[in-house]
């Protein structure tokens, strides 16, 4: 096992977010978003639209809204089927785990590991569509604690290593993902 240094355990808090994006996890299909030219139609504007209007790439819920992933994530993560590799071996760990195994009692464990790899995907830069909900619906009903958030983090960056994933590369996901943790973490 990887020994954690005080830079690579500073990111612990940030994560939790992947595990918990479904509690309740429907089976949604990998989609690759449309392209913009596909998207819209011939003459159509292709800025978003007012608010409350569909968000067809589920940024806003993926946590995406407004941020700009960094060049060569999407390819450094391995593409979708790395991230897949990623996702599924973080959702092994957890429902594994002993302290933080209980959160997805309730959770289906393919139809997680099929959303997180959507939503970081598409987090990542890559082109994906994430239909889940938005992390403070997601996590609404469950009692989150950050060392909950924290546990999740290291089984991430435990899923990473295995995967032969860079630490640098670690950090720029882990950085896409810290906003999150206001609306993942639920007991304060």
């Amino acid at each position: 096992m990887p020994i954690r240094t005080p830079t690579k355990t500073a990111f612990a808090g940030l994560a939790i977010t992947l595990v918990a994006v479904c509690a309740t996890a429907q089976t949604p299909a990998i989609q690759p978003a449309m392209p913009p030219a596909a998207a819209t139609a011939p003459g159509a504007a292709s800025a978003p639209g007012p608010a409350g209007s569909p968000d067809p790439s589920g940024a806003v819920a993926a946590g995406a809204a407004g941020k700009v992933a960094p060049e060569g994530l999407f390819d450094a993560l391995g593409g979708q089927p790395g991230i897949a590799r990623i996702m599924n071996g973080l959702v092994d760990r957890a429902f594994k785990d002993a302290r933080i195994g209980h959160l997805f009692k309730e959770t289906k464990p393919q139809a997680l590991k099929d959303s997180l790899t959507n939503q970081v995907c598409l987090l990542a830069g890559g082109p994906c569509r994430y239909e889940g909900a938005d992390m403070k619906s997601a996590h609404a009903d469950l009692e989150i604690r950050k060392r909950d958030f924290n546990v999740l983090v290291e089984l991430l960056q435990d899923s990473m290593d295995e995967q032969g994933v860079a630490f640098t590369q670690q950090g720029r996901l882990l950085a896409l993902l810290a906003p999150m943790h206001r609306d993942v973490i639920t007991v304060r």
